[in-house]
C-alpha cells in the first residue's frame, strides 16, 4: 500500500510529519510493531521518530528553496507484515 502524500515547508521551519496508520491497521487487524522515517540528505530527521497507537511522527528541519524531498515512513506489525507511506515535502519560500 505504497500511498504519497504532499506538503511543503520554509527552509528555516523545524515542523512534525505524521503517518497514521490507525485505520489501515484495523483493517488488517494488526498491530504497529517498529517504525523508521528516511529522511533524505538535504533536510535533518530533529531527534527519531515517535511512535504513538499507531501514529509516527518525525520532525524535520532544513532543505533547499524548490527541492522536493521523499519521507518514507516504514512500518513492521507484529504479525510480520511491512508498509511504507511517502511524503513528498517540497520547500518553498516564507
Amino acid at each position: 500500500m505504497s500511498i504519497v502524500f504532499t506538503s511543503t515547508k520554509t527552509p528555516a521551519a523545524r515542523l512534525d510529519y505524521t503517518w497514521d496508520w490507525v485505520p489501515w491497521l484495523t483493517d488488517v487487524g494488526d498491530v504497529l510493531d517498529t517504525a523508521t522515517v528516511a529522511v533524505p540528505e538535504g533536510l535533518t530527521a530533529v531527534g527519531s521518530p515517535v511512535v504513538d497507537e499507531g501514529v509516527v511522527t518525525q520532525r524535520v528541519s532544513g532543505g533547499v528553496v524548490g527541492a522536493t524531498y521523499e519521507l518514507v515512513c516504514q512500518i513492521t506489525t507484529v504479525g510480520g507484515v511491512i508498509d511504507e507511506k511517502t511524503i513528498d515535502l517540497t520547500i518553498v519560500e516564507h
